[in-house]
């Protein structure tokens, strides 16, 4: 009995299957091809990104929330959508249903292709001598890299959204379109790129 029992139960989790993000888009098959970036982009297959604050009060916790929740807790931040989860969170999945309408491509490389050109390598930073301040250039830490990426691309989709007739939705999907393919129009990729020619000239 025992051994009939083993085989069943090894049969019921051979055919379970990973969630997919939004019952629609499979998070297993995306890839990081940047190697500093890799270890603190959760990419853990999911159904609903909500964890309800659990790796709140944990010392690096944010690495063990899915990217697709730290999107939109980054779209939060806006003046707009602050402590609005359920609007944030309904405007990343109708924005990831639009980049994969325009695109044909899975929603979550576009973000993480997005993240990867937006993700600043160096900035600035003061240092003082004597009292007087002077501008130091210095590498960015990859748990930066990802924060930067995540606010910058968020902040230019409602940046973009206002006054502006097309939903925040589509202003989330424009953005990271234009992120992920390197685009200079991106705010995302902009920022980036003032970033690092502050820290050049700082050096």
């Amino acid at each position: 009995m025992n051994k009939k029992e083993d085989v069943k139960e090894e049969s019921v989790f051979d055919t379970l299957e990973m969630p997919l993000l939004f019952d629609k888009y499979d998070m297993s098959e995306v890839v990081v091809k940047d190697p500093g970036l890799k270890r603190y982009i959760n990419l853990q297959p999911i159904l609903v990104p909500h964890s309800g604050g659990s790796y709140a009060n944990k010392r690096f916790g944010k690495e063990e929330v899915s990217i697709i929740e730290r999107l939109i807790s980054s779209m939060m931040r806006g003046e707009k959508y602050t402590g609005k989860k359920t609007k944030a969170y309904n405007a990343v999945k109708e924005g990831f249903d639009i980049i994969h309408e325009r695109t044909k491509q899975n929603p979550v490389q576009i973000l993480v292709r997005a993240i990867e050109n937006s993700a600043p390598k160096e900035e600035t930073t003061q240092i003082t001598y004597g009292g007087i301040s002077v501008p130091k250039a210095v590498d960015v830490s990859p748990w930066r890299r990802l924060s930067i990426a995540l606010g910058n691309n968020a902040k230019g989709a409602v940046k973009a959204s206002y006054k502006n007739d097309k939903s925040i939705a589509a202003c989330l999907a424009d953005e990271l379109i234009k992120a992920s393919n390197n685009d200079r129009n991106s705010f995302g990729v902009s920022r980036k790129d003032e970033m690092e020619r502050m820290a050049q000239s700082a050096r």
